[in-house]
C-alpha cells in the first residue's frame, strides 16, 4: 500500500490550452484538492491531488467536465528510471490484471531522458508479464498499464483496454481495400472556366480521399476542349493535394488515383462484361439493393460507378447497368458531392455484410494487384 499512499493523484489530460478551464471545474468538484496546471510546464496536463477518495473524484471529473479528454487514476509513482518503473508496476499489476487477461504498456515520456518510451514499454511489459502470468496484446489488450513520465517522475495507472478509442478495432473492416475495386466514371463539369476548375479540384480530392481504383472522366460527344482541359487541371490538382496529405498522415502505403479519359458510350460498350452501377434519382434506394451491391463487388474484378454532372447519365445507359441507385430520395446532390456520397453509402452497405460473414468472403473482396 505504500506506493498507493504516496501517489494519491489523478492525472487529467486536456486539449492544449484547456488546462486552466478544466482545473477551475476540478476545484469546484473538490475545493480542497491540490490542482497543478501544466506540471513541469507540460501543457495539456492537470495533476490533481484530491482531498477525498480519488476514485470518486475521478468519476465526477469524467461525468461533469467535457473539457477533459482522459482521466487516469495514479496507482503508483517511481523515479523516471525504467528499472524502478518496472518494479513498482510489477508490484501493483496483480491487483488489476489477472493471468487469463491480456495487457499492453503505453508510455508517454515528457522531458529529456537517456531512454525511450519503447525502452520503458519493454522493461515494464516483461516485469508485469512475470508478475501476473498475463500475455501481451499490443493492439487490443484487456488492460492497459499507463506510464506517464513527467520530468524526473513516473506515474503509473491501470485501465481497461476498452477505454482506448481506435480507428480500427475488431468488427471494423478497412474499406479502402474495397474502394480499390471501384472505378468512378464522372461526366466532366463544363461551363465557366473558374467553375470548371473548382469542380475539378473538389472531385479530384474526393476520389483520392477514398483511394478508388481509378477515375474515368467521360464526356459525351463533342465538348469544348478548353473547358475540359480546365476541369482536368483541377482534377489533377485535387488528387495531388489530397495525396500529399495522405502520405504524411497514414501509417500505410497510399494508392494514388490514376485518371483516364473516354467517351461515356464507348466506356459502357468496352466494359459491358464488368459491373456497372448508375447513380441517378430514378433508381431504387441503395438500402433496398445492398445485397446486390455486395454480390457485384464480390464477383467482379472491377465495379464501375457512373455519375452525371450538370446533366445526368443518359437514360439509354440505364439498360446496360446492373443497378440504378438513388442515395438521397428527394435531394439532388451537387456534382462534387455525388461520388463521395455514393462511396460512403456503398461502404456502409458492404461493411455490414463483411461484419456478418468474415473470412473467405473478405478475401474475395480484395483488389487484384
Amino acid at each position: 500500500m505504500e506506493a498507493e499512499e504516496q501517489c494519491n493523484y489523478i492525472l487529467v489530460k486536456t486539449v492544449l490550452g484547456m488546462e486552466r478551464v478544466a482545473a477551475s471545474y476540478i476545484s469546484e468538484i473538490d475545493p480542497k484538492a491540490e490542482v497543478i496546471v501544466s506540471p513541469r510546464g507540460f501543457k495539456g496536463l492537470v495533476l490533481v491531488k484530491p482531498s477525498k477518495n480519488k476514485y470518486e473524484v475521478a468519476k465526477e471529473i469524467e461525468n461533469r467536465i467535457p473539457e477533459v479528454e482522459k482521466v487516469e487514476i495514479i496507482e503508483g509513482c517511481a523515479p523516471a528510471v525504467p528499472s524502478e518503473i518496472a518494479r513498482v508496476a510489477a508490484s501493483l499489476a496483480p491487483r488489476f490484471i489477472s493471468s487469463n487477461e491480456t495487457f499492453a504498456v503505453r508510455t508517454v515520456r515528457r522531458g529529456r531522458h537517456s531512454f525511450t518510451s519503447i525502452d520503458v514499454n519493454v522493461v515494464v511489459g516483461d516485469a508485469v508479464r512475470k508478475a501476473t502470468g498475463a500475455s501481451v496484446n499490443l493492439r487490443f489488450p484487456d488492460k492497459v498499464v499507463a506510464v506517464e513520465i513527467i520530468g524526473d517522475r513516473a506515474y503509473i495507472a491501470f485501465y481497461p483496454g476498452s477505454r482506448e478509442w481506435k480507428k480500427m478495432k475488431p468488427g471494423k473492416y478497412p474499406l479502402y481495400k474495397i474502394y480499390r475495386k471501384i472505378a468512378v466514371v464522372q461526366m466532366p463539369y463544363l461551363g465557366p472556366l473558374d467553375a470548371c476548375r473548382t469542380m475539378g479540384v473538389r472531385i479530384g480530392r474526393e476520389v483520392q480521399n477514398f483511394e478508388v481504383g481509378e477515375l474515368v472522366v467521360a464526356p459525351i460527344g463533342l465538348v469544348d476542349a478548353l473547358q475540359l482541359k480546365t476541369f482536368l487541371d483541377g482534377v489533377f490538382e485535387g488528387i495531388e493535394s489530397r495525396y500529399n496529405i495522405q502520405k504524411k498522415s497514414y501509417g500505410r502505403s497510399v494508392h494514388k488515383v490514376p485518371v483516364y479519359l473516354q467517351d461515356l458510350y464507348q466506356l459502357v460498350r468496352s466494359r459491358s462484361n464488368e459491373a456497372i452501377i448508375v447513380f441517378e434519382p430514378e433508381g431504387d434506394h441503395i438500402s433496398k439493393r445492398a445485397k446486390e451491391v455486395y454480390e457485384l463487388l464480390r464477383k467482379h474484378r472491377r465495379v464501375n460507378l457512373l455519375f452525371g454532372s450538370r446533366e445526368g447519365i443518359p437514360e439509354g445507359v440505364y439498360r446496360f447497368a446492373d443497378l440504378v441507385l438513388d442515395i438521397a430520395p428527394g435531394i439532388t446532390l451537387s456534382t462534387e458531392y455525388a461520388a463521395a456520397a455514393a462511396l460512403i453509402a456503398i461502404g456502409s452497405a458492404v461493411h455490414d455484410y463483411l461484419a456478418k460473414e468474415p473470412g473467405e468472403e473478405e478475401e474475395q473482396l480484395q483488389p487484384e494487384d
